[in-house]
């Protein structure tokens, strides 16, 4: 079974909001996951709040990482911007 570390998209019409999951490559986008490691809302949580937001657990995503799983393009970006991305690249250099 190959893990993939990709989003799984909620909310409403137009207003998307997605889960940064550890799911099964074979199961749907969103269909069943593994475990939930973050939530990404590119247009802020309410009108008040324009800019994205990202909330990511990095030491779930790094442990993910290191057992193998395969980020999505976006999802590396994210991790890339939380910080993760780097830690994981760190350890796996030594």
């Amino acid at each position: 079974m190959s893990v993939k570390l990709r989003l799984m998209r909620m909310g409403k019409t137009k207003q998307p909001t997605y889960r940064l999951v550890a799911a099964d490559s074979r199961s749907p986008r969103d269909g069943r996951f593994i475990e939930v490691l973050g939530t990404y809302a590119p247009r802020g949580r309410s009108g008040a709040e324009p800019a994205a937001v990202v909330e990511i657990d990095n030491a779930k995503a790094v442990k993910w990482l290191r057992q193998g799983a395969q980020a999505t393009e976006r999802v590396e970006r994210l991790l890339r911007n939380s910080g993760a991305w780097d830690e994981f690249t760190a350890s796996k250099a030594q």
